[in-house]
Order: C-alpha cells, then structure tokens, then sequence
C-alpha cells in the first residue's frame, strides 16, 4: 500500500462534487464544530470544499433555515434531523438526582411558557449560583445545566446571540421502535466512509482499509451504547425528570 492509495481513499471517501449546502449537510450527516480559527474554524474547512460558493460562517448565517442542528455526536457540531433521531431522547454520563431532577423539570417548564431563552434570562430567574468548570475556573450553574439538558435532548440550539446559544425546548420525532436497530443505523451513519470498499480501486487498499474498519466499529458500538442511553428498556427512562414544579433555590 502506497502513500498514493491512502490519499485516493481518503479523496474518494470523503470528497464529493460541490453542491448545496443542505445536501452536503445530508450526504455528511454530521459536520465537526470548532471555534478555533487557525486556520479556520472545522465546519468553515469542512464545507468549503463542498459547497459551491462557501464563505466562512455561512452555516451559521443560514442555521434557522436549514435542516440541521447544534448537538453532540463523537464531539460537538452540526447533525442532520435523519442522525439526530438515531440519538434521542438518551441519558448522561450519571442519573440525575431527585433534586436534580426538580430544577430539570422546573427550567423546561419555564423554557417551554416563555418559547426560546438566553441563559442569562434563565439565570435571572433560578438563580442557580456556580460551579467548577472543565478547567477548574467558574461557571453559571444555570448554563451548565443547560448544557447538559441539551445533551440529553430536552433542548435544543435554535439559533446564536453574539455567539451564546439560545435555547427552546425540543420534542422529538418518532425514531426507530427498536433501540438495537436505531444503534445499528447510527452506527452505520458514521462509519459509511469505512464500510464500502468499492470506491477503493486498488487491491491493496482495500486489504488495509478494511482491516482498520472492523476494529473501529466494534469500538465505536461501544460507544454508541453507552452515549444514546439506549441499553435496555424505555428510552425515556434515561432522562425523564421527576414530577415538581417552582421557583428552586440555589445550589
């Protein structure tokens, strides 16, 4: 296998001819989101090459308008509608407390009277105090707890405020009745690039690539299991808040 295979597989496997930005987001499914801007943030280096006439920040000029969503996938970025019901509603990392559970219940409530929210105006009402972030500094309360409800698909992103999220709630479409099955298409989803070697003309390419295909799967099947919080029984159990409503105090 030739350095020249590699860079035909890659070439084939992940570039097309350019076209629109919406059916570059539906032939990608998901599109990686980085603000980072050296070079360039991921999604603006990601679609230039395939969407006719790209210009950086485009996606999000145009996000109320396509059909695509801010949400965590492998990591955070842009996922079509036909991903995201793969992967909603799921769990966290832990089960919520009870009294977790009761400020969930009560912020959702209050998302949903008032349609789309800035967290500072959630924060002006729950006063939810801070706590230590990732990197050990502080942060709102309030914004990490809308962090995490919207990982688990109780919000979503429906559009940017001098690049702060604004949130509404989100209710879901129907999605695949059996877990193992909607697993399985999300799965395939996001190994697509490895699974068809027919695109890979020379022999020796296709040996190697679809050895390194096989034991990606079954670590990302892991993966998938454990983020979708799928794993047995009603999806719903994952995230459902208990039942309590008002005004919570800080904590």
């Amino acid at each position: 296998m030739t350095l020249d295979d590699v860079r035909h597989a890659a070439v084939a496997r992940s570039l097309f001819p350019a076209t629109t930005l919406q059916r570059a987001l539906d032939v990608l499914g998901f599109v990686q989101a980085d603000p980072i801007r050296a070079p360039a943030r991921a999604q603006d280096l990601t679609l230039r090459h395939r969407v006719r006439g790209y210009r950086a920040g485009d996606l999000e000029r145009r996000y109320a308008r396509l059909d695509v969503h801010e949400d965590f996938f492998v990591n955070y970025g842009y996922v079509t509608s036909a991903v995201q019901v793969l992967m909603h509603p799921r769990g966290g990392p832990t089960p919520w407390t009870a009294a977790r559970g009761r400020y969930v219940r009560a912020l959702l409530d209050f998302v949903r009277t008032h349609g789309s929210v800035h967290p500072r105006q959630v924060d002006q009402h729950f006063s939810h105090g801070t706590v230590t972030n990732y990197w050990g500094g502080s942060s709102s309360a309030t914004t990490h707890l809308l962090d995490a409800m919207h990982y688990r698909g109780l919000l979503q992103v429906v559009g940017r405020q001098a690049g702060i999220r604004i949130y509404a709630a989100h209710e879901h479409e129907a999605g695949p009745a059996d877990a193992a099955t909607g697993r399985a298409h999300l799965m395939r989803s996001l190994t697509s690039p490895f699974g068809s070697m027919r695109r890979c003309r020379r022999r020796a390419c296709r040996a190697s690539c679809g050895g390194c295909a096989s034991p990606f799967r079954s670590g990302l099947a892991n993966w998938i299991v454990r983020s979708s919080g799928r794993s047995g029984g009603s999806p719903m159990r994952a995230w459902t808040a208990p039942t309590g409503t008002g005004r919570q105090a800080s904590h």
